[in-house]
């Protein structure tokens, strides 16, 4: 059974929201809606730092890696964004030199937007069980760095954060073990995902609904219902969402962790990890508790992952 063995990251320093007007060519009126009414206040940025910076800053926390560096057999890059660094810079690769991850297999997965790191976790758990070594670890890699505009924000959703994480997957064990899964696409057969216009208003008409399918489908497959989940540990696109999120599931918002929202921004693919480290810091999982992972990206993706602690 899939399992996170660990999970680290990385939060860089953060800049206030009306510092990025210019950059991001945002009024004061929107500055208003994301800081009052979504609850974004400091959005991680590092401009001197490289991807491959960040995100080995987030894997070089990792607990229980050093020394265990040959039993590594996949590093799997977790992208939010299909490209995030150019031609033929490797980030994944830097990444694995400077850990000394001799052999591992390495390749991304994208396409999934921001719920692109529940998948790769779940490609390293079938991989993983496929080969069937039980002392065989999975490293996954989350968190892009926002180097176009397109990347830095979505219109009226949220603020794009250059925080990452680092996860440690394992075939087995009972510390953090993967119980349900769920993935849904509701995407164009044209492959657009620029949130204008008709496309907006479809993702904004579905986003609710479409959600809670993937919630359901992975707490039924963990054979509990969404009452049973002591924590939800979502992408921190905005507060609002969640607010919505939380009334329609039936669940109270303190179940939902929003610290993280005022704190980092939205980190891509890499914030139900972040959300993670969090509570874990703050003693917030128990023993036996179950906990949901859930995230929505570009494109109409959507997944949703219970785990036991």
């Amino acid at each position: 059974m899939t399992s996170l063995v660990a999970v680290s990251s990385h939060l860089p320093d953060t800049v206030p929201v009306d510092a990025l007007k210019e950059t991001l060519g945002i009024s004061d009126q929107q500055v208003r809606r994301f800081t009052r009414l979504y609850g974004l206040d400091g959005i991680c940025q590092a401009p001197d730092r490289s991807e491959a910076d960040l995100l080995l800053a987030a894997a070089g926390k990792l607990e229980g890696l050093a020394g265990q560096e040959d039993r590594v057999r996949y590093v799997i890059r977790a992208k939010g964004l299909r490209t995030t660094a150019p031609y033929p810079v490797s980030p994944v690769r830097d990444v694995c030199d400077a850990l000394g991850l001799r052999n591992a297999r390495t390749f991304a997965v994208a396409d999934h937007g921001c719920a692109t790191g529940l998948l790769a976790v779940d490609v390293a758990g079938m991989l993983l069980e496929a080969d069937g070594d039980p002392d065989a670890l999975a490293l996954v890699l989350a968190g892009d760095k926002t180097l176009t505009p397109f990347s830095q924000w979505v219109a009226d959703v949220s603020i794009m954060s250059e925080a990452t994480a680092a996860v440690l997957v394992g075939p087995g064990g009972d510390r953090d073990r993967m119980l349900g899964y769920a993935a849904r696409i509701h995407g164009r057969d044209d492959g657009l995902i620029d949130l204008v216009g008709d496309l907006a208003k479809e993702a904004v008409r579905i986003y609710q609904g479409a959600l809670e399918e993937v919630v359901l489908a992975a707490t039924e497959e963990a054979g509990i219902s969404v009452a049973d989940l002591a924590l939800v540990l979502p992408h921190n696109v905005n507060r609002v969402s969640w607010t919505v999120a939380a009334k329609n599931l039936g669940i109270s918002t303190d179940t939902i962790h929003l610290d993280n929202i005022a704190l980092s921004g939205h980190a891509f693919c890499a914030d139900p990890f972040i959300n993670y480290r969090s509570v874990r810091d703050l003693g917030l999982l128990k023993p036996g508790n179950h906990y949901l992972m859930t995230a929505a990206g570009l494109g109409q993706a959507f997944a949703a992952m219970v785990l036991q602690h």
